[in-house]
């Protein structure tokens, strides 16, 4: 049975009452079956799964989709039921942030400051912040994430290793519509014509990581080449990084990261794939 709870004081009884390891699920709702294989991934890992369902404000800037992003209530807490998740903790605004916007926040470092960081200042100073606060308020043991948000993923790594946080953080495979599309809560936001666009981001990618013989540079030239016979994607960036360092990949990188995001519309999407660099000439083991 799945219980929800609302407030600080409904969450901590009804954690209490969770035996077991306890993994969590951390969404801004209008789920999907990505979500849903999350939260099978969780169960795989342990006993009981928590979810939580929070638009977050502090990871959007301006002009961005805040007011507009998808709230779907009712169908979160359905998926949630059917998955069996054994409490979804739903917070207003006010229980998150009951002093307001909060004085002290987590500074993502300098790999906050790159990529998405560099199109969205502040966005990862803002995410930080709420997963830290939902990591204290809901006591995990394991915390899943999507490896979608690759860039996401490794700085709430980062964060739990520089402060020591006692959980367990781990990644779980992208899941994708039959076309490639990586699933997304935004993908509701395309119209059919736009959907066929957004659906040549994975297809770039695919190619980068089928050109990683020839290294870096061919990897970025073959993704390159297929995003440009597309006009309807408005490109932020296209990086190809050390999965490790996430660093810029270079000829010593053995397994590397091809990361893309862009816009289609006005909707703002983003990919990514790992790629094995470590396989070409000069660089067996």
């Amino acid at each position: 049975m799945t219980t929800v709870a609302t407030t600080r004081l409904e969450l901590a009884a009804m954690r209490d009452g969770l035996d077991g390891p306890v993994a969590v699920v951390m969404t801004m709702g209008a789920l999907h079956d990505g979500h849903a294989q999350l939260m099978r991934f969780a169960h795989e890992h342990a006993d009981r799964v928590l979810v939580t369902v929070f638009v977050n404000p502090l990871q959007f800037g301006e002009g961005e989709d805040f007011d507009r992003y998808p709230r779907t209530w009712k169908a979160d807490l359905d998926l949630c039921r059917g998955e069996g998740v054994d409490l979804v903790f739903a917070p207003p605004l006010e229980q998150m942030y009951p002093h307001g916007q909060p004085a002290v926040r987590v500074d993502a470092g300098p790999l906050g400051a790159r990529l998405d960081g560099e199109h969205r200042p502040g966005h990862f100073d803002g995410m930080l912040t709420v997963v830290l606060k939902l990591m204290h308020l809901t006591r995990p043991d394991i915390a899943v994430y999507g490896q979608k948000d690759a860039q996401q993923l490794a700085l709430i790594r980062r964060m739990v290793s520089d402060l020591d946080l006692a959980v367990q953080v781990i990644g779980a495979p992208t899941v994708r519509e039959p076309d490639g599309l990586a699933m997304s809560s935004r993908n509701r936001y395309l119209d059919p014509q736009q959907r066929v666009v957004a659906a040549r981001l994975s297809r770039a990618l695919s190619l980068g990581v089928g050109a990683a013989p020839g290294g870096p540079q061919a990897v970025l030239a073959a993704a390159r080449a297929c995003l440009a016979e597309e006009p309807g994607i408005a490109l932020d960036y296209l990086a190809l990084v050390d999965d490790e360092t996430w660093e810029d990949a270079d000829e010593t990188t053995a397994v590397g990261r091809l990361l893309v995001a862009g816009r289609v519309g006005t909707t703002r999407l983003i990919d990514n794939m790992d790629v094995d660099l470590g396989t070409r000439s000069g660089l067996k083991a």
